[in-house]
């Protein structure tokens, strides 16, 4: 299996464990991701206003990219995913932005959102299986309670994203089975850790991260995941140390056997 990829910059800087641990374990699994090339910051957050447009069309441009491969395209950030799933909508369903970026952009070939947009972890989930990836662990994280941390890009607009249920997610928790772990649920793990409130109240910021990581640790867990680099930092930084945070994809290459050394 084949997929367009599109890393985002964050990947390339302070997230690059999630990507590194994410490209080792899909050479383990027999996934090729192929970096698009020449790709552009998708924008870091989706634009509420209909008439903004230039914010959009480097995700166009990444989506016409992979649509021209005749590739379905993975994201691993959960920003990166969370705006280019959207501007994807966008572009097969509201004729006032497809006309607008598509007149920009003056590709070869009008994009009108045909590209399918995965998250890394649908991939997981929907083309290899759970059920195949618990097969191909050689070192499963047993005796490990672990709570998957899903923030708020991820699972909304749930009509918008498709990911999984807003309320009551599950893809975490499946995957952390997978691995061996024991999965841990917790009331918070789909509430904002405070996001980008960091930037001009990190005391909002730090009480929000803290209140997550209290009530994971409250129902068990020794140590969090997450696929947003936003949100392992504030709740590294701004949580006070109450629980390790990582990425998933650092857990899943050691469960794969793939992590050795240092990223």
């Amino acid at each position: 299996m084949t997929y367009s990829y599109f890393p985002g910059c964050t990947l390339k800087t302070k997230g690059r464990d999630l990507d590194i641990w994410g490209r080792r374990s899909m050479e383990a699994l027999g996934i090729t991701l192929e970096e698009l090339p020449q790709w552009q910051c998708c924008g870091a957050v989706y634009p509420q206003a209909r008439d903004e447009i230039a914010t959009k069309l480097s995700s166009v441009r990444a989506l016409a990219a992979a649509r021209d491969l005749d590739r379905e395209l993975v994201t691993l950030c959960s920003a990166c995913h969370h705006v280019i799933k959207r501007v994807n909508g966008d572009m097969r369903g509201d004729e006032y932005t497809r006309s607008r970026a598509n007149n920009y952009l003056k590709l070869d070939r009008p994009y009108a959102g045909e590209t399918t947009v995965l998250h890394y972890l649908e991939v997981l989930r929907d083309r290899l299986g759970f059920d195949e990836l618990q097969k191909r662990v050689v070192k499963p994280l047993t005796g490990r309670r672990i709570g998957g941390y899903y923030g708020c890009l991820l699972l909304r607009p749930s009509g918008e994203m498709g990911f999984d249920d807003p309320e009551n997610p599950s893809i975490l928790e499946d995957f952390l089975r997978a691995i061996g772990a024991e999965p841990v649920v917790y009331a918070m793990r789909n509430e904002c850790c405070g996001g980008y409130t960091t930037l001009e109240n990190r005391a909002f910021a730090a009480g929000q991260a803290g209140k997550v990581l209290d009530n994971a640790a409250a129902c068990g867990a020794e140590e969090l995941i997450t696929a947003c680099p936003l949100c392992l930092y504030n709740l590294q930084t701004n949580g006070g140390g109450r629980l390790p945070v990582r990425y998933f994809t650092e857990l899943l290459a050691e469960a794969l056997g793939v992590k050795e050394g240092t990223a």
